[in-house]
């Protein structure tokens, strides 16, 4: 089960000579099949046993081709439903078809994380290299709401949420990709945040507190869970074995497509608008489909 520990520690070794930036986020070509593999049996554990999960709409994956998956960022750093949908993708479709994910440029940061996320597909998220793993007719798996989505507080768990961000709207249409939604249910009560204190903390640095934690990261959360029960700040976190649902929703193809069709502010706007719409939509009929499945008490 844990063979991939020492699989991914002989193949840093081995190129760990080459470049100090091996697992810098910026290539395309540390995604390693034989890594996913090792993988596959502690998130078949944690899918089966730990999370319970259940999925329905994996006929709407167009069989090849490139396409922007969409989704939404819940329960902390942990993010269980991330890691949830790539067991998914990955005992489904295999190992070889190409799937890349973008992960938050202050993860790449901490040398460990990258050495682990590299090599199961993870990539800066970064308009260079989301383009090239397109261009490269992958799947790309993109949470525009980034670390504002996955600390929202827990009464807006129910809420599709990614911060006016519209990046993915035209890195949508510059490269003529499909979005897929893919949304869940659960995760984000695998901890319980309270609130987002960012502006105060920030205003408190202001006032003389030294900050312990990169402001980039744009949120400051306080929340109730593993392992601390009180977590201040946007500290790991082991979630909790709360179910989760997950549903990949019919692609979404808009009517334009191109340069021209990114650079228009307007049509980005509604496109993003379009987009919201639909993956709000359908989490609320997943949440209400798991609402009327569950036995009462």
């Amino acid at each position: 089960m844990f063979n991939f520990f020492d699989l991914l520690t002989a193949r840093y070794r081995r190129h760990a000579q080459a470049s100090e930036h091996l697992y810098d986020g910026w290539s395309l070509d540390q995604r390693d099949p034989e890594v996913i593999k090792a993988w596959m049996p502690v998130w078949e554990w944690l899918y089966h046993s730990y999370f319970r999960v259940q999925t329905e709409g994996w006929h709407h994956i167009p069989s090849e081709g490139k396409m922007l998956i969409v989704g939404t960022h819940n329960g902390g750093s942990a993010s269980p439903d991330t890691s949830m949908f790539m067991y998914d993708w990955y005992r489904r479709f295999g190992y070889e078809r190409l799937t890349y994910g973008l992960m938050h440029r202050l993860a790449w940061k901490i040398p460990t994380v990258g050495r682990l996320a590299a090599p199961v597909g993870a990539i800066m998220a970064h308009p260079k290299t989301a383009i090239a793993a397109l261009q490269r007719d992958a799947a790309v798996l993109v949470y525009p709401g980034g670390a504002e989505d996955m600390f929202r507080p827990h009464h807006l768990r129910d809420r599709i949420y990614f911060a006016g961000r519209k990046g993915f709207i035209k890195l949508a249409l510059r490269e003529e990709a499909p979005i897929v939604p893919a949304i869940s249910h659960g995760a984000h009560d695998t901890l319980i945040i309270l609130g987002d204190f960012y502006q105060q903390a920030l205003q408190l640095h202001k006032w003389g507190v030294p900050l312990w934690f990169d402001p980039d990261m744009g949120v400051f959360p306080i929340y109730l869970g593993l392992p601390w029960g009180v977590g201040i700040g946007p500290l790991p976190n082991i979630p909790l074995p709360i179910q989760i649902h997950t549903r990949v929703c019919a692609p979404i193809v808009f009517e334009r497509y191109g340069r021209e069709a990114a650079s228009d502010r307007d049509y980005v706007d509604a496109c993003y608008e379009q987009v919201c719409t639909q993956m709000q939509r359908e989490l609320e009929d997943l949440i209400e489909q798991v609402n009327s499945t569950e036995p009462s008490s």
